[in-house]
């Protein structure tokens, strides 16, 4: 199954954004995964505000100006996928989201291919079984790639395994590994996308906003 239309996905959320009071309603969106959307620059320094949850909300507000929009970060720094759907009914979707985003390409490294599918495929599952939009999100890089040989390198392979997972589920993608590199290709230095090892810079989080920013087409 291919990505469903970034035109057509948010079609319902787009047009409950533009709604103006009396008729316009409280709208969620759930930033879920580890420490990157929590706002781990250098750590231990926590900044949410400059990570790429609060800068999405800040970007959806110019876009949809008259929008109750909450932006609602459920992100543990240091877990992985499988501690995210042992949080999902409870610490997410207790939240009621119109949209989920997925986050934890980077940190699933640690515990394989297998078992970092199969949560994901748990998460997805019980989320669009609740009626809500999902954008599954492909890692940031870190220091250890090299451009050169990025399709050689495990990231790259946790961003296909994600890729794979949006297609067959029908749901968004926002491909941050993909933009990263794009950006890199084109002469950014990866070392000014990073903070630090494996934490994005400001510029960065843009990259990713603007991953998550293209699903919402705002007739």
């Amino acid at each position: 199954m291919p990505l469903p239309s970034k035109t057509e996905y948010l079609l319902e959320l787009d047009a409950a954004l533009t709604r103006a009071w009396p008729d316009n309603r409280l709208i969620n969106i759930v930033c879920h995964g580890h420490s990157v959307p929590a706002g781990y620059l250098r750590t231990p320094v926590v900044d949410p505000f400059a990570a790429y949850p609060h800068r999405m909300h800040r970007a959806l507000k110019e876009k949809y100006p008259f929008a109750l929009l909450n932006v609602i970060v459920t992100a543990k720094g240091g877990e992985n996928s499988e501690g995210g759907m042992a949080r999902l009914e409870a610490e997410v979707l207790s939240h009621r989201p119109d949209l989920l985003t997925i986050d934890y390409g980077l940190n699933d490294l640690g515990i394989g291919h297998a078992r970092a599918e199969a949560a994901w495929r748990a998460m997805i599952e019980q989320t669009l079984a609740r009626g809500v939009k999902v954008i599954l999100m492909t890692p940031t890089l870190d220091s250890s790639v090299s451009i050169e040989r990025l399709a050689e390198h495990p990231l790259n392979t946790g961003a296909e395994r994600i890729r794979a997972l949006a297609a067959e589920y029908g749901v968004g993608l926002a491909d941050s590994l993909a933009a990263w590199a794009a950006d890199c290709r084109a002469g950014t230095p990866l070392n000014t996308l990073l903070s630090q090892s494996n934490h994005p810079t400001r510029r960065g989080h843009d990259l990713v906003v603007d991953e998550i920013i293209d699903w919402f087409p705002m007739r």
